[in-house]
């Protein structure tokens, strides 16, 4: 077994966030970024000090040799290539969900901060999404009514991530956002569940939502969240609204609910494998009286599903 999949099973046996094993790391005198622990868990990278990974075994309370062995077995980790960017690491699995956005690393950092330790036992029966549009176009409210079914016990949350604002390609980002910027998005209602941790930067949001009991396998929970723009005016009404799937959905419906009086020329439904790969057109979708156009597809596997207009 390889040293990134022996990580991750192990984090996902604790049920520890990064940021919390980065914290108890950290009581223990090694620093280590939430970041670093996400590549170590993604094969990107892997520990330089062995001593480290001793320590790494300690916090996650597994037997030695569970991660120290795989370390062995691959050798001395070989030294960062200079001026070496995101260009330079291993390729990660094409299913992997971070390649669905442009900076797989901010996406990594981001959902690392918080608790998917039972994401993987939960089954997306359906997701519903409504992305309004206000009358002048530049500002939108979504709301998602989503119900998903444990497969397994001690089910308690769900993480959520939604890209807010453009897609910013790696190294465009800024590493720390200053206050509410532009992209930024809020939780404005949330219902049948409570909010959790938020995490926001680079066009993206990822939050958990918190269940209002604690799921046992088989049984089910309905979320129903609200977002809109926290931060100034983006200057421009939006031409598109997409949403990622890193997991199967047996149903997803979307609307668009266009302002009154500003309906765009032509809509179309699209289908895409990655942020840089082709859209693939799903045929022109019907206005109709109430200004709204919808697009449901089942079986989602993984990819980008969504609408685009054009504007006169």
């Amino acid at each position: 077994m390889e040293f990134a999949e022996a990580f991750r099973q192990a984090v996902q046996a604790s049920g520890l966030t990064l940021e919390r094993i980065r914290h108890r790391l950290g009581r223990r005198g090694l620093t280590v970024s939430v970041a670093t622990l996400s590549h170590w868990q993604r094969g990107r990278s892997r520990p330089r000090s062995r001593a480290a990974v001793v320590i790494l075994e300690e916090v996650l309370d597994v037997p030695p040799g569970t991660l120290t062995g795989p370390l062995d077995e691959a050798g001395p980790a070989p030294a960062p290539a200079r001026g070496a960017g995101p260009s330079g690491a291993a390729p990660a699995s094409p299913a992997a969900a971070g390649e669905l956005w442009p900076d797989p690393r901010r996406y990594a950092d981001l959902v690392g901060q918080l608790d998917r330790s039972g994401d993987h036992r939960l089954e997306r029966l359906s997701v519903h999404d409504v992305y309004r549009l206000d009358a002048d176009g530049p500002r939108w409210t979504l709301s998602v009514r989503a119900v998903l079914r444990a497969a397994g016990d001690d089910v308690d949350r769900v993480v959520c991530v939604h890209r807010t604002g453009p897609d910013v390609p790696a190294g465009d980002a800024p590493s720390e956002p200053a206050g509410p910027a532009e992209g930024t998005a809020e939780l404005t209602a949330v219902r049948y569940c409570r909010p959790g941790r938020v995490r926001a930067g680079g066009g993206l949001m990822a939050f958990e939502l918190v269940f209002d009991r604690v799921l046992a396998a088989g049984e089910t929970a309905v979320i129903e969240y609200d977002l809109r723009p926290a931060g100034p005016d983006p200057g421009g009404p939006p031409d598109d609204y997409d949403r990622r799937f890193s997991r199967p959905v047996h149903d997803y419906v979307a609307i668009v609910q266009f302002g009154a009086g500003r309906l765009p020329a032509r809509c179309y439904g699209f289908t895409a494998d990655g942020p840089l790969a082709p859209r693939r057109r799903l045929g022109e979708l019907w206005i109709g009286t109430s200004g709204s156009a919808n697009i449901a597809v089942g079986a989602v596997r993984y990819g980008i599903v969504g609408v685009e207009w054009e504007w006169e």
